[in-house]
């Protein structure tokens, strides 16, 4: 039998996430919508919602979720989505599920999922949600995504909030690799992957066990289907993969920035496979940007506090099952 278990696609903001998205997409059973914005709202208003058992709660989930930002990407009828999901199983995950397997039956594909940098540091909340689900994580040397974070119309003022989301997904990957098995979480390196695809997404489908199709190699193709032209930001995933972009950070990045992002990412960009241009030297201006470290590795090990808290203060409240009831292992 052919695998049903969804799919989401995570890493750091400007590492390549949509080019992988349309990769996957062109893949003739999978589908992956455009990037949405009410799954961890949703999650984290859970309790507002109430019990999802009362038809009319879940229709103001659906409601919830048709309103939010980004729906219309999907090309979905917003009224029929909200009656599928008051017609579906009584579960929060069911509701996020059903929308993304309504996308996926627009392309009359089986396998459905999501893609959403940020996950990368949400996945206890993902797999809670989706206890089948498969984690693919794609990472990119920190100094390019800095760079073409710092050229999005959206980036925030400040420097180093750039430098804080590499260096905060990259903890979160290494936490990952430790955590889950080989059939949960699979990463991929950005510029394995423009360099040579199809050894690549071979090994990402024999993951996904799925045959290798070699559309696959070629998700320009799929761009203006799977992308909104709005957003100007992803103009490249038009073009063919290209290694053009590979350290591209060198003329993109002034000295003292390079300096900057390599204080902070410290011995993290060597661990995943690139090498710093820089050797690290004690300054007192390195100290005092290395300083920034210490709080970026702390991020990971707060999160595994909350959500053990959040956990433990579930159990407490005997809150209601939230894992989707769609796909063959979820139904068990």
């Amino acid at each position: 039998m052919s695998s049903d278990r969804p799919i989401f696609v995570v890493g750091c903001p400007r590492s390549g996430t949509t080019m992988l998205q349309l990769m996957l997409h062109a893949h003739p059973r999978i589908a992956l919508p455009p990037e949405t914005r009410f799954l961890l709202a949703a999650y984290q208003k859970r309790a507002e919602f109430g019990d999802l058992g009362d038809p009319a709660k879940r229709r103001e989930l659906g409601q919830f979720i048709v309103e939010s930002s980004q729906f219309e990407d999907l090309g979905l009828d917003p009224e029929k989505t909200v009656e599928a999901i008051v017609a579906g199983p009584p579960t929060l995950g069911s509701a996020f599920g059903i929308v993304f397997r309504m996308y996926s039956e627009r392309f009359g594909k089986a396998r459905w999922g999501d893609k959403r940098p940020l996950y990368l540091r949400h996945l206890p909340t993902i797999l809670r949600l989706f206890p089948d689900a498969q984690i693919i994580n794609i990472m990119r040397d920190g100094r390019d995504c800095v760079a073409s974070l710092k050229e999005t119309p959206w980036k925030p003022s400040e420097f180093d909030t750039l430098i804080d989301y590499w260096a905060k997904s990259a903890d979160a990957s290494l936490l990952a690799q430790r955590r889950y098995p080989k059939d949960v979480y699979h990463q991929v390196r950005y510029e394995d992957l423009v360099a040579d695809p199809e050894p690549h997404l071979r090994r990402l489908c024999d993951f996904l066990e799925e045959d290798f199709d070699p559309a696959m190699t070629a998700p320009n193709k799929l761009a203006s289907v799977a992308v909104p032209e709005y957003k100007t930001w992803h103009t490249l995933t038009h073009q063919a993969p290209t290694t053009e972009r590979i350290a591209s950070w060198r003329s993109r990045l002034t000295d003292d920035e390079v300096r900057k992002c390599e204080a902070v990412f410290g011995d993290l960009l060597a661990r995943f496979g690139y090498e710093p241009s820089i050797p690290i030297a004690r300054s007192a201006k390195m100290r005092a940007d290395a300083e920034l470290l210490a709080k970026h590795r702390l991020g990971p090990a707060k999160q595994a506090a909350r959500n053990l808290w959040t956990q433990i203060r579930s159990s407490e409240q005997a809150e209601p099952p939230v894992a989707a009831r769609l796909t063959t292992r979820q139904v068990r």
